[in-house]
């Protein structure tokens, strides 16, 4: 956990259960525990950020987040301080939950917004004794939660929108404006340098992982098809990737032949900060629908995303160089693991061939060389 120098307590009246927003002081986000879902927290921070005026100054924004989605929040603007949640994902907790509300009593906070929609995700900023205290209903949070909202899944069907209205003071729809990360640049240069990477041409990268399960992830024999056309166009290809995700990339090499020795499998070899910079890299991104989906459209990287068994509507890439590819059929999307009838026509018919159109138009002259793109 990260802790700085302590504030002063600020005169905060907020009363509970009043829906007010315009509690001033620092605010608390208690972050998803889903790296996708983090990054589409970004531009509720930035709405909160740009609150306040010239004679009280715009308020400090901390996070609390599980470690893994740390590198996310690491690379937005108008984030002050990370706290690490210290809990895997589904944990209740009690004892830790106790220990963070402490903490976090100490750190005068006027407000905390509360992006789960589980009860234990409310404990602590409750515990914390945080006055206001705001979220979506959710499981039984009454009390708990005391700037409950009420969900219209139909007039927001987007979770980036519903995640930004909570910075306002009622459930206003309004368009979240597209999430943004700032790659670190001098990390990701020392990424190319250690795991000698070439930068010297047109650089695709493949993401052929999904953490949520197998009917995410677009057939490996289809990766190894569109993998052999990106050599052909003279591009480089890696494969990005979490530990968790290196037997879906070793199925795409195992799938792709006598060119398998052109790939860069990096699936695993580095942290997910690291991929995140890398993707700024890349001139082409086809990923099936994951974290790594959304940090290539927030650092803007030119990106064809795969959907089958999830929504676009729900939780598309927000990006205006993101394009999305999926067939029409009618038991997609299911937001099932696994196909529950059993032939996963979602992701099986959608053809390679038409997958490498969309992208054509992104590839480069052959021997051009990539280039970071300027930060968003």
């Amino acid at each position: 956990m990260q802790v700085g120098a302590r504030h002063p307590r600020p005169a905060v009246e907020a009363a509970r259960g009043s829906g007010s927003s315009t509690a001033r002081g620092p605010i608390l986000v208690v972050a998803p525990s889903w790296v996708g879902d983090a990054i589409l927290s970004e531009p509720l921070i930035a709405r909160l950020a740009a609150t306040g005026d010239a004679n009280e100054g715009h308020p400090a924004i901390d996070v609390l987040a599980p470690a893994w989605c740390a590198p996310v929040y690491a690379r937005m603007r108008g984030i002050r301080r990370i706290f690490d949640s210290m809990l895997r994902h589904g944990e209740i907790g009690l004892g830790r939950r106790r220990e963070l509300g402490r903490t976090l009593a100490g750190e005068s906070y006027a407000r905390a917004i509360i992006l789960p929609n589980s009860w234990k995700s409310a404990l602590a900023p409750w515990l914390a004794g945080i006055p206001l205290r705001t979220g979506y209903t959710g499981e039984a949070r009454f009390g708990i939660v005391n700037d409950r909202r009420p969900l219209d899944r139909d007039a927001t069907p987007r979770l980036v929108d519903r995640y930004a209205a909570l910075a306002m003071p009622d459930t206003t729809a309004l368009a979240a404006s597209a999430p943004v990360l700032i790659p670190d640049s001098a990390n990701r240069d020392a990424a190319v340098g250690s795991l000698g990477l070439s930068v010297d041409r047109g650089i695709s990268i493949l993401c052929p992982g999904a953490e949520f399960g197998p009917a995410k992830r677009w057939p490996a024999e289809h990766f190894a098809k569109l993998a052999r056309r990106f050599l052909a166009d003279g591009l480089e290809v890696w494969m990005l990737g979490s530990p968790n995700d290196k037997a879906a990339a070793a199925a795409v090499l195992d799938s792709v032949g006598d060119a398998r020795d052109s790939i860069r499998d990096l699936s695993g070899r580095t942290d997910l900060g690291t991929a995140i910079d890398l993707l700024s890299l890349a001139t082409v991104v086809v990923s099936n629908d994951s974290g790594l989906m959304h940090a290539a459209a927030a650092v803007r990287a030119p990106l064809i995303a795969l959907f089958g068994s999830s929504s676009p509507g729900y939780t598309p890439p927000i990006s205006a160089t993101a394009r999305v590819a999926r067939i029409d059929i009618a038991c997609s999307p299911c937001f099932r693991r696994e196909c529950p009838l059993g032939h996963f026509r979602c992701m099986r018919e959608l053809a390679p061939d038409s997958v490498y159109d969309l992208a054509r138009s992104s590839l480069p002259s052959r021997g051009n060389a990539a280039s970071p793109r300027p930060d968003p």
